[in-house]
């Protein structure tokens, strides 16, 4: 796919204000390590990630959402009355029905001619909606959209942690690590029309490739599906989502660079969904891309889910890590396995 009128206008952000470390949460587990022989450090060791944030106990998804989307339209200098189309691209929401995104779209006051839903898509949620809205201003359909997120860790870690000193033997262990590495925040881009009057970054193109075989190794949702008042659990395979997501990744790098019709050495920056360590090397090493030509936020933001690409990048340019003219890779993975590559010209 490839575009010729539309640009990311703007990318706003909110951090929650509570930073929780690893240490603080291998404390919590210490007796469960201590049974296992495990000593307090492994998280960090294993993943790269020193703390992560949580919100408050009780602020909502929506919440978060609409100071993100607010940002944005400032940034972009936007009315919230221009806005076409506003997606929810976030994993947590607030309610199975109605959709958040009804709820963020009262908070910010759109006009009600703009076509309002959430997206579902594990990590690659907002990447979805980004590409959704990109179609519709291709199309001449709208002049601009909005998509959001808020994500929140504070609950599923809890239940975690709960069912650890519960269960304590290796393999739950094993299957729970990853869901410790969560953080929370809230994101909100502006995709526009590159004809109006404001700034932004190109979206030229991309591409997206799915293997759902491995549907089945990141799994977060009630312990016996519905209703959702059942205990919520989470489950990874961080070493099966490692070898398969990177083997997706690769296959879609090589059609991405294809597609865009580039070289790897022609990108000058990257910027991927935040895992940790590992699969930040695995990945960069298997498509050619130096470490220095990456940016990343996990060691201090931990994975923020679909927030994190876009958190990430909004980041990098304020550290100046993106510059003018740069071309730029977004690389998102999500459970599935679902992988998109956007190309933009910053």
């Amino acid at each position: 796919m490839k575009y010729t009128r539309v640009a990311i206008k703007s990318i706003g952000y909110e951090l929650p204000p509570n930073v929780v470390t690893s240490t603080e949460l291998e404390q919590r587990i210490e007796p469960l390590y201590r049974e296992l022989r495990w000593q307090v450090g492994q998280l960090e060791a294993l993943t790269g990630i020193r703390e992560r944030r949580y919100w408050n106990a009780d602020h909502t998804m929506a919440d978060g959402a609409v100071k993100a989307g607010r940002k944005a339209l400032d940034a972009a200098a936007m009315d919230p009355a221009d806005i076409g189309m506003l997606i929810y691209g976030g994993v947590c929401r607030d309610h199975l029905e109605p959709a958040t995104a009804c709820d963020v779209a009262d908070g910010l006051g759109l006009g009600r001619n703009s076509e309002v839903y959430d997206v579902s898509n594990a990590c690659l949620g907002v990447i979805n909606g980004i590409v959704n809205i990109a179609n519709a201003v291709e199309l001449g359909q709208i002049r601009a959209g909005l998509v959001v997120s808020c994500e929140s860790a504070r609950q599923i870690v809890d239940l975690t942690i709960e069912r650890m000193l519960r269960e304590r033997d290796m393999e739950h262990l094993r299957l729970s690590l990853a869901t410790l590495t969560g953080g929370s925040g809230a994101i909100g881009v502006v995709v526009g029309d590159t004809a109006m009057a404001l700034g932004g970054h190109r979206l030229l193109g991309g591409v997206r490739h799915s293997n759902t075989t491995h549907h089945g190794l990141c799994r977060w949702g009630p312990d016996t599906g519905m209703p959702a008042s059942a205990p919520m659990r989470m489950d990874t395979d961080a070493a099966a989502v490692l070898e398969h997501g990177v083997a997706l990744g690769v296959e879609t790098w090589r059609s991405f660079l294809a597609e865009m019709g580039w070289t790897g050495d022609m990108i000058d920056r990257t910027v991927c969904h935040q895992v940790g360590a590992p699969h930040r090397e695995t990945v960069l090493k298997a498509f050619g891309i130096p470490l220095e030509k990456d940016f990343q936020t996990y060691e201090y933001l931990g994975n923020v889910g679909t927030v994190s690409l876009p958190m990430t990048a909004a980041i990098a340019e304020e550290r100046g890590f993106l510059q003018p003219g740069h071309r730029v890779a977004f690389c998102g993975i999500g459970s599935g396995l679902n992988c998109l590559i956007l190309a933009i010209e910053w």
